[in-house]
């Protein structure tokens, strides 16, 4: 999420946590395209970590974007921690380590949303090679320890960073040493969030082995194809995931709410000043569990808003859907995961389809799967039969899909063409990983520094 918000609006009845998800429901001509990805910023010299601070650091790369841009900086503390569009949308934020993530504006097509990513690299890689930077495309910082990698001032890190030791064993892998990419999804109304949400949940893993790109760590080859998707397997299981509630036959807006009234929180904000709150659920905080430990303590719809930023399940459900699965990688992945999720989702005989593919597949499945796929990648199985195949049935769905959409780019091709390197990733069976690993264990001869040459965007 690019930046929390405020909206002093007093919660004084359950129906208002509902009804700000409902809000997102809107008519098919009105979905749009969000796409988020993440990068590693590194010192071109000696592959080093980004600081923060400094002239050749993540600060001076923000504040000569926001000058030529005009976008509106975002500040924490005094400090410039992202930039903010205020005509478009979209965003530039920070996330732990300094991966530097832009956070795409509501587009139309994946055309426009491809461009835009485009733009972006293009402008932050002119900026960062001037300071001696570069940026790069994986789902895992492949070479820095966590002592190594800086943290970013940013309030609600401090906070998350004491927080995640005590609920889990990978929360500061997955804060500092991970990228992904994301997409966001529109819904028309109730029953057509919950056939996406359920749809897209059962095949996340899927996503995460065709976007497998984090097999280093510190340097080495980690046994993993994406160790990005295994961090997540044990980061804070009450808040992230896969949930069997949201696999049921009741599953809704209300289910949603009430599993999130239940989840610890991270913070609320009261005159621009972060408040830990990781000891009381939002439920508490609502029956009054912060009086006399914060002079506002009445619980508001902008600490619904945050709160619901601070969950991670493996789709996430806000005003749209968060599809979370994939590692970071370079452009081409950037445009190939929207085209992925929408091709599958904003097409109804695709929707129809897809869910079909996946209509045996139940928690207990999709979980094996989520746990079998950081190590195996498409190799994994679910139904006695190989992802892999699944995965070839999805992408051909997907395609129909985007070609029933018919937008065309002015060389006359639709957006399906976003989709060949997970054509070409099924047709060998291999993952980006495993290409990578095919380079490090051959002609890069184990020489871990190539792949800041060959990753770089």
């Amino acid at each position: 999420m690019a930046r929390d918000t405020t909206d002093n609006q007093p919660i004084e009845h359950h129906a208002q946590l509902i009804e700000w998800m409902s809000v997102g429901c809107k008519p098919k001509s009105e979905w749009r395209i969000g796409t988020e990805h993440e990068k590693f910023g590194f010192c071109m010299q000696n592959h080093s970590p980004v600081p923060y601070a400094g002239e050749r650091g993540i600060e001076a790369i923000l504040k000569i974007l926001q000058r030529e841009s005009g976008w509106e900086a975002i500040e924490d503390e005094g400090n410039i921690i992202g930039l903010f569009n205020p005509t478009e949308g979209g965003a530039i934020s920070l996330e732990p380590g300094g991966q530097f993530e832009l956070s795409g504006a509501p587009l139309e097509t994946v055309h426009q949303t491809c461009r835009e990513s485009n733009q972006h690299l293009a402008q932050v890689k002119k900026i960062a090679e001037e300071l001696g930077i570069g940026f790069l495309g994986l789902g895992g910082s492949p070479l820095w320890t966590f002592d190594e990698t800086p943290m970013m001032p940013k309030s609600r890190y401090n906070i998350m960073k004491r927080y995640m030791p005590k609920v889990g064993s990978q929360g500061h892998d997955m804060m500092f040493r991970t990228c992904t990419i994301q997409v966001n999804l529109d819904f028309s109304d109730e029953r057509d969030m919950v056939r996406k949400l359920q749809t897209s949940l059962k095949l996340q893993p899927m996503a995460s082995a065709l976007f497998a790109n984090s097999p280093f760590t510190e340097g080495k080859p980690n046994g993993l194809l994406s160790w990005r998707s295994d961090i997540w397997r044990d980061v804070d299981n009450q808040r992230s995931g896969l949930h069997a509630f949201m696999l049921q036959d009741d599953f809704g807006f209300e289910a949603y709410a009430e599993w999130a009234l239940d989840v610890p929180m991270y913070f609320i904000i009261r005159d621009g000043k972060y408040h830990d709150c990781t000891h009381v659920t939002f439920r508490q905080f609502m029956n009054g569990a912060l009086k006399g430990e914060v002079e506002d303590h009445h619980a508001n719809i902008g600490d619904w808003g945050n709160h619901l930023s601070t969950l991670f399940p493996d789709v996430r459900l806000k005003r749209f859907l968060e599809m979370r699965g994939a590692d970071g990688g370079p452009w081409h992945g950037i445009c190939a995961l929207p085209a992925f999720w929408v091709g599958l989702l904003y097409d109804s005989d695709a929707l129809d389809a897809a869910e079909a593919l996946v209509a045996e597949w139940d928690f207990e499945m999709v979980d094996a799967l989520r746990n079998e796929v950081p190590t195996r990648g498409l190799q994994a199985e679910i139904g006695g039969k190989s992802l892999l195949s699944f995965a070839k049935d999805a992408i051909a769905i997907s395609s129909k899909g985007l070609q029933a959409r018919n937008n065309l780019n002015d060389d006359g091709l639709d957006e399906a063409a976003f989709l060949i390197p997970l054509e070409d990733a099924v047709s060998t069976g291999k993952t980006p990983a495993e290409t990578m690993l095919d380079k490090f264990n051959g002609e890069w001869n184990g020489d871990i520094s190539k792949v800041f040459e060959e990753y770089a965007f």
